[in-house]
């Protein structure tokens, strides 16, 4: 399936269907919703149409890619459907709650960004036939609405993540670069199930590998040595903290450059590493760029989490499960996403 370069930025999905599917917060009482309203989240509202663009767009996707058989997929009872429609329900209210958490905040669309959501909008309206408009009427103001809340919802985000600038060192987030022999301690049956050793032939893997560093211990190239007995064709490998194995990883940073560790048991097997660099700068300098964006992740979780758990939500369940794509002739529709992409593309960075 297409994805776009933001979609790491969407967290909480989890979440918002919680939110959602929640009862009312004690001594608040909502009214009653109005004609073709989804779901309430304080004062901001979801309407049937709205909700329908973003599952026709999501729906062309998935049948784009894996065509239209995709919707016979079923696991643990719940189809692949009712699995879009929640994600899709799970993103729509993600983008309320964010407008809300940008209302707290005062942060707004500027007047260059509100003309992108307009030019977006009319982009998107003008491509729709009579018929997507029948079966989700829509006018043009609406479209635009869809679009300002979207854009505002990425730019209270980036407002949130670009202010979290933790200082990264080097050895935090340092990796080295090894050469590595490998020697398996398990196979695989027919089905592609792991089956162990036993005890006596772990035993016989544990002498050749004992062998073979002593060669090595010897002299012998070790690159050549790997070529020839190690059961992994990745043999030269860079890993930061908490990428690999406990065992390998601890071995591998006690060892200088140049250094060959004694034989380590792994959960794959028993395996021998050369130090070929204790600094990788390369992937360090990616590492800290990784690390990074996982914590402001984090803490946008956090003040998301904060956030929402203040709100009152109420879903139309009944509304909810009589909205069903059709498969035997789809509505013809732009893809939002991609309006939004040619709008927006460079508005807010790269952070997401």
């Amino acid at each position: 399936m297409k994805k776009r370069n933001r979609a790491a930025g969407w967290l909480c999905i989890l979440l918002c269907l919680m939110l959602l599917c929640a009862c009312d917060r004690p001594g608040e009482v909502f009214s009653g919703f109005g004609k073709d309203e989804l779901f309430r989240i304080d004062k901001a509202s979801c309407s049937r149409s709205e909700f329908l663009v973003y599952l026709t767009t999501t729906q062309a996707r998935y049948e784009d890619v894996y065509g239209v058989e995709v919707w016979n997929i079923a696991r643990d009872d719940i189809t692949l459907e009712d699995n879009v429609k929640d994600t899709v329900l799970a993103r729509i209210a993600q983008v309320k709650t964010l407008c809300l958490l940008a209302q707290s905040k005062e942060i707004s669309l500027d007047e260059a960004e509100n003309a992108l959501a307009k030019a977006a909008a009319a982009e998107y309206f003008g491509g729709l036939s009579e018929e997507a408009l029948l079966q989700m009427p829509l006018e043009e103001k609406d479209v635009l609405a869809m679009y300002q809340e979207y854009a505002l919802s990425e730019k209270v985000y980036q407002a949130i993540v670009s202010a979290i600038n933790p200082e990264i060192s080097d050895d935090e987030a340092r990796s080295v670069l090894v050469q590595r022999i490998l020697f398996r301690t398990y196979t695989t049956d027919g089905s592609g199930s792991r089956v162990e050793y036993s005890d006596v032939l772990k035993n016989d893997v544990f002498d050749k590998a004992a062998d073979v560093l002593q060669k090595a211990l010897a002299g012998e190239d070790f690159k050549e040595l790997a070529e020839t007995y190690s059961e992994t064709d990745e043999t030269e490998i860079s890993f930061g903290k908490g990428e690999e194995d406990e065992a390998l990883e601890q071995a591998a940073f006690r060892l200088e450059t140049g250094e060959i560790s004694a034989v380590i048991e792994t959960n794959d097997g028993y395996q021998i590493i050369k130090c070929l660099s204790t600094f990788d700068r390369e992937q360090t300098a990616n590492n800290k760029a990784v690390l990074l964006e996982k914590r402001r992740r984090e803490a946008f979780v956090g003040e998301y989490e904060a956030f929402s758990e203040t709100l009152s939500a109420k879903l139309n369940e009944k509304l909810f499960d009589e909205i069903a794509p059709s498969h035997e002739k789809r509505i013809q529709v732009p893809d939002f996403y991609d309006v939004y992409d040619r709008y927006f593309s460079e508005a807010f960075g790269k952070t997401k």
